[in-house]
């Protein structure tokens, strides 16, 4: 079997709402400078103009072989899918698909300059089609040919990015909700940092203590910074939350400044999980050496594709590392998860809101029921795209 051909599909399609889809953003790096800090819409997520449809987009990576096998990677967007067909899909022509260690390498050595970003991201894509497509060819799921399953389900816990966190009320109301759905995690995003000063301070820890109040004290509450803050201003959040048993803190600071990671670490005592915007193996080992993280995350979508996030936990677990990555595709991270031991992978991350979007045009989608992810049985990655949600598809044209 070899692959014959490298299709980038270009979706669209709208997505039903009850009102506003994006509620309210998140503290961000940039936030630093007020004309960022004081925008609603510095990063624009949708076109919605309506209180009921959302207009939606997104790229697909195909790969079709000459036995008629295809595997399908994605979402992604348009400059990532730029990155898939004009660099890096000449190298898999004539390939044989199930050489996915031969493949990765050869894409990760050619691409000398972009071995992070959106070339890692792009190499991601195509990594995660090839086990779509691997799975497919075998007829199994994904995690029976890495390991095979070790659970027959996995805990979700609900991550909350997009929902309004400035309406304590409304925070409280959600919290309740999606406790009640059945989980007993959930992660919220700070809105402030440390250049809205003690007020914005003051905010975010109101907001963790009414999670605490709302949730009692079996659940797990996890709090994301989203790099967006430093070794001062969290050491002294870390202070004033403690009391409320956060499961962890996320994403701190920028994810290049490690040690800046391992100083704060040294300084509370609530985990600091991290590194959803680092990549591979090496990148990864460069928190683990510093003893800087509690909790790895690295992206399936991101950090190099499913290859890549098995070899990160495998370096984390000799430091007994856990290792959860981030929820970008829950349909590759279920294969992931549930071929992990439990004591190292004791939850899987379910963005509410993303999720609503990445899976939009897949016709299996994943979706926890009763906040746990079961096994899947589908084989492959349940990849199939959905025709009845396609509204119509575009041929992108890269000038190439």
């Amino acid at each position: 079997m070899k692959i014959e051909k490298i299709r980038i599909r270009h979706l669209f399609g709208t997505i039903k709402t009850n009102g506003p889809f994006w509620e309210e953003r998140l503290v961000m790096p940039l936030d630093v400078y007020s004309e960022f800090r004081e925008s609603d819409n510095r990063v624009k997520w949708s076109d919605q103009t309506a209180d009921d449809h959302m207009p939606h987009d997104a790229y697909f990576v195909q790969i079709e072989t000459d036995e008629g096998v295809v595997g399908i990677g994605g979402p992604m967007d348009m400059s990532v899918a730029f990155i898939v067909q004009t660099e890096l899909a000449h190298y898999l022509i004539g390939r044989d698909p199930l050489a996915t260690e031969f493949i990765w390498d050869i894409l990760h050595r050619a691409m000398v300059h972009g071995r992070q970003g959106n070339t890692m991201i792009a190499i991601s894509a195509i990594d995660n089609a090839l086990w779509d497509l691997k799975g497919r060819y075998l007829g199994v799921p994904v995690y029976s040919i890495i390991g095979g399953p070790t659970r027959s389900e996995i805990p979700a816990y609900a991550s909350m990015l997009g929902f309004s966190v400035l309406d304590i009320g409304l925070v409280k109301e959600r919290a309740k909700q999606y406790q009640e759905l059945g989980y007993t995690a959930q992660k919220w995003f700070f809105r402030h940092g440390p250049m809205s000063g003690s007020e914005g301070l003051k905010k975010n820890v109101e907001m963790v203590e009414a999670l605490r109040n709302t949730l009692g004290d079996d659940d797990d509450i996890m709090l994301d910074c989203w790099q967006s803050m430093d070794v001062n201003y969290v050491i002294r959040l870390a202070e004033e939350i403690e009391e409320f048993n956060p499961r962890w803190l996320e994403e701190c600071a920028m994810p290049d400044r490690i040690d800046s990671y391992r100083k704060i670490r040294e300084s509370t005592n609530i985990p600091l999980s991290g590194a959803e915007h680092h990549y591979t193996r090496w990148g990864m080992k460069e928190f683990i050496d510093a003893e800087a993280l509690d909790i790895l995350q690295p992206d399936i979508y991101w950090a190099g594709g499913l290859s890549e996030v098995l070899k990160i936990a495998a370096v984390a677990t000799t430091a007994d590392l856990i290792t959860i990555p981030h929820g970008h595709s829950t349909n590759a991270g279920i294969h992931f998860s549930v071929s992990q031991s439990p004591i190292h992978t004791p939850y899987q991350e379910y963005l509410i809101k993303w999720n609503t979007v990445h899976q939009h045009f897949l016709k299996d989608p994943v979706k926890p029921e009763k906040g746990f992810i079961n096994l899947p049985l589908t084989p492959g990655m349940a990849m199939d795209l959905d025709a009845d949600k396609i509204e119509r598809e575009e041929e992108p044209n890269f000038g190439t």
